[in-house]
């Protein structure tokens, strides 16, 4: 387990900025507007040869416990209740407001070592600020710009004393594209408010995410590790990641908004296995449909989980509609599994995570050329390929020559003429057939070159 180290501080001081740079990517959302970030992130962190967990926190501030800010802030507070060490940080141009000195109140009563951070000390204009956090009590401060990564070096000399451990030697496994025992994937996506982080929680079993009845609480796409104990007692692990909820493009207007979708969009191009979490007492909508084929074209596996099943009434003829919506709606991959639960009572969610690891296994699979023409020469036996216009079309030989999503090329000639039923038959026979289920199969043609077309 890698040391952890959290950034906090009032909001719009550049945590977010900093938490970009430490891990090398933009995973978090960064904006001018106060705010944007509102649960914990985590990501793996390298500074100067030195690794760990860094923990992004939303904004401190004074509010209700009960009000989304209040909320927020809790989760900052579990932050650094869990962490080695706590970064916080100030706007050095800014200088001292009442609030920073409330934090360092409360960072002093912690039992977690402290680093200061002034930020954005680039320039004369921070020296007055850098000198005016002094008066925190919390030592000597590192002058730095997340901005620019100047001061790299002086946080590191910073947090080594806290971070570096005799005798520790890293432990990792290394795992392979279509290893089993590697992390699961797992994003999960939808409308707004629909059990998403809920449901998150009521797995990790704590309120590691934000959660509450306003609609759009989740901004950034945010991924927790997690072990799952399966049916036969072997422990599994899981990547579990939250996406922000997506409406329907009309509608999405601010800036803050339109980057959240963004950045669940990207959160289901790098999952494995998506979940569609849909609001049963909604029922079905159109904008459902729009992420499960989003889903799809980008090769993801797809599970449906009808949420809040626990308060459904006519249960049975409410199953039966939506799924017959889903098939005629999604009429290329007919047949996805479809999970009834409950993110607030846990009702069906060791059902959902079993269903997972059972679509990921079949997006995950291979069948050798040998088992492939087999089914390939019965398909064309039972069904042959029509002949438009009186000339045939030969069809050869099949080939599997990627997993995750499975992709085949067929090999032949005139497939320019083959007709999208037929190209539809050989796909739901290669899913039906072999063993790929409801996972998403794409099929390529690929004509064999005539020597003589051009002469």
């Amino acid at each position: 387990m890698l040391p952890t180290v959290a950034i906090v501080g009032r909001p719009n001081v550049g945590k977010s900025t900093l938490f970009n740079r430490l891990v090398g990517k933009k995973l978090a959302l960064v904006d001018d507007q106060p705010g944007v970030t509102r649960d914990r992130r985590e990501g793996e962190a390298h500074l100067l040869g030195l690794d760990f967990t860094i923990v992004d926190t939303a904004g401190y501030e004074d509010e209700d416990a009960n009000s989304l800010p209040g909320r927020m802030r809790m989760q900052t507070e579990a932050a650094v209740e869990n962490c080695d060490v706590a970064l916080f940080m100030i706007d050095a141009r800014a200088g001292i407001t009442p609030l920073d000195e409330e934090i360092a109140r409360w960072l002093r009563a912690n039992d977690a070592p402290v680093i200061l951070v002034a930020n954005k000390a680039e320039g004369k204009a921070a020296d007055d600020g850098v000198m005016e956090s002094f008066s925190l009590g919390l030592g000597e401060p590192v002058p730095f710009s997340a901005e620019h990564g100047q001061g790299m070096a002086d946080l590191f000399q910073a947090l080594l004393p806290h971070l570096e451990r005799e005798g520790d030697e890293p432990h990792e496994k290394e795992f392979y594209e279509d290893d089993e025992s590697a992390p699961l994937k797992l994003a999960i996506v939808g409308r707004p408010n629909a059990g998403k982080s809920t449901l998150i929680n009521r797995l990790l079993g704590e309120n590691r995410l934000l959660t509450g009845p306003e609609a759009g609480i989740t901004r950034d796409s945010i991924a927790v590790d997690w072990m799952w104990t399966s049916r036969d007692g072997l422990e599994r692990p899981v990547r579990l990641i939250d996406t922000a909820g997506m409406r329907k493009r009309a509608k999405v207007q601010e800036k803050l908004e339109k980057l959240a979708v963004s950045d669940g969009i990207n959160a289901v191009n790098f999952a494995e296995v998506v979940v569609l979490m849909i609001d049963s007492t909604r029922g079905l909508e159109a904008q459902d449909l729009r992420i499960a084929d989003r889903v799809l074209e980008e090769g993801r596996a797809l599970v449906v989980a009808l949420n809040k099943w626990d308060t459904v009434e006519h249960g049975s003829a409410l199953y039966q509609g939506i799924k017959k919506a889903l098939d005629e709606g999604l009429a290329q991959v007919r047949g996805v599994p479809i999970m009834t639960i409950s993110g607030a009572t846990g009702k069906g969610l060791d059902d959902l995570i079993h269903v997972a690891f059972e679509t990921r296994t079949a997006w995950s699979q291979r069948v050798s050329t040998g088992v492939l023409n087999r089914w390939f020469e019965t398909a064309l036996e039972a069904n042959p390929p029509p002949a438009p216009g009186g000339k045939r079309i030969k069809l050869r030989y099949i080939t599997q020559n990627k997993t995750r999503p499975p992709t085949f090329v067929l090999f032949g000639t005139r497939l320019d003429d083959l007709p999208e039923s037929y190209r539809r038959y050989l796909v739901n026979g290669i899913r039906r057939e072999l063993g790929f289920g409801a996972v998403p199969v794409r099929l390529t043609l690929r004509s064999q070159k005539n020597p003589y077309a051009t002469k």
